[in-house]
């Protein structure tokens, strides 16, 4: 492997994927900075090209922050061959930080064995030799149009995983959102799922994935644009639980890509799990609720990735068809923590929006509800409408 520089700041890495030893399973390609953080660095990305020119991946690195140090992405075997994935996970402590976590004695001493970062990945197979240059996006021509994901041949593909997640019954004291009979759909790769006939406002989303590739969901509005990603994770055999908004007409659309077998429930607000004084242990995102009164929220993550955590106070939003304009972030870190959460009186949406790994939480100095009254909609129950209430499925 050799690392040329080119013009414009561009850094173009050529290897010889097919000379490497066997012992070498990846090669990550890493951006860090001397001075200022990853944030002031313009048009940072990485694009892996195949011998003859030919453009194979492109990742464009729009989100960097604090972090002096970032895998933006890596090489790695895969079934014979090698494959390329876009990474983008960040470290604040630069590259003494980048390779402490994959092992590497920063005085001396070799790599150690592999680490999955955190990642939103383009999973695409790269001929080798490759060439992949880190450069600001050319002025004149627009960026090469992006390589569309293909999912793993698979001899035989099972209808779901095993039962994921059980959903826990509806809080008994919760009253914001409507009450109805959880959606069920399951599949075996990507997909787009599309449920009818719900009361439209905010909700809960089940996921839970048999692979060890990339998982990815997005919700899509009426012109089938993405929005937000609500999964973004290389977590093996994900689970976990995000928080979407059921639109005005009750027709929630989203888009999946999941390179395994896959179950999806979308159920009601109201069956998510609640923060008590007891321990609570899962893992991957989730939506708790909080309904008590002033109270600190003490979690402890165990992942290597991101924890993410937003709250959304509904003491003085009336509307149960929405949530408030914007949701207070708590906590936004990297790798294991330890963290406690100051949490206003209920009702409280505590959304653990990125949590690629093991966590536990409970509350801590619970204190009584004042009893002032608050917003939201008394829960309602919304019964299935014929063929309106049935989940459908359509191929991309």
């Amino acid at each position: 492997m050799r690392l040329v520089e080119g013009e414009d700041g561009t850094a173009w890495l050529e290897t010889g994927l097919t000379a490497a030893e066997e012992e070498i399973s990846r090669v990550l390609v890493v951006a860090s900075v001397e001075e200022g953080a990853l944030r002031d660095v313009t048009g940072l990305s990485v694009e892996a090209f195949a011998p003859d020119g030919t453009s194979v991946a492109r990742y464009d690195m729009t989100d960097a922050g604090g972090e002096t140090a970032m895998v933006l992405a890596e090489l790695y075997r895969r079934a014979g061959g090698w494959k390329f994935r876009a990474v983008g996970q960040g470290y604040l402590d630069g590259l003494e930080g980048l390779a402490t976590d994959h092992g590497v004695d920063v005085a001396a001493g070799p790599p150690a064995p592999e680490h999955t970062p955190a990642a939103a990945p383009l999973d695409t197979a790269v001929p080798a030799p490759a060439r992949i240059p880190v450069q600001p996006p050319p002025a004149a021509q627009p960026a090469p149009a992006p390589v569309p994901f293909q999912p793993p041949v698979q001899a035989s593909v099972p209808a779901a995983p095993d039962a994921p997640i059980p959903a826990p019954p509806p809080v008994p004291d919760w009253t914001f959102g409507a009450v109805f009979e959880p959606h069920t759909r399951s599949g075996p790769g990507n997909d787009v799922i599309t449920v009818e006939g719900l009361p439209p406002g905010p909700v809960v989303v089940e996921l839970a994935v048999d692979s060890d590739g990339y998982t990815g969901l997005w919700p899509l509005n009426r012109f089938n644009k993405e929005g937000s990603s609500l999964v973004n994770s290389t977590q093996r055999n994900f689970r976990g639980r995000v928080l979407t908004l059921v639109p005005g007409n009750g027709r929630l659309r989203l888009k999946l890509r999941a390179d395994g077998p896959w179950q999806m429930r979308v159920l009601p607000l109201a069956a998510a799990r609640r923060l008590t004084e007891d321990r609570l242990e899962c893992e991957g995102p989730d939506v708790l609720l909080h309904t008590g009164g002033t109270a600190d929220a003490a979690f402890h993550y165990r992942g290597t990735d991101n924890f993410i955590i937003h709250l959304y106070e509904l003491a003085e939003h009336d509307d149960p068809t929405s949530l408030p304009d914007r949701g207070r972030s708590a906590v936004n870190e990297i790798g294991r923590r330890r963290e406690t959460v100051p949490l206003p009186e209920g009702p409280l949406i505590v959304h653990l929006q990125r949590a690629d790994g093991p966590w536990r939480a409970r509350l801590k100095d619970l204190r009584p509800h004042s009893g002032r009254p608050h917003g939201g909609g008394v829960a309602k129950v919304s019964e299935p409408r014929g063929a309106q209430g049935r989940l459908r499925r359509g191929r991309r």
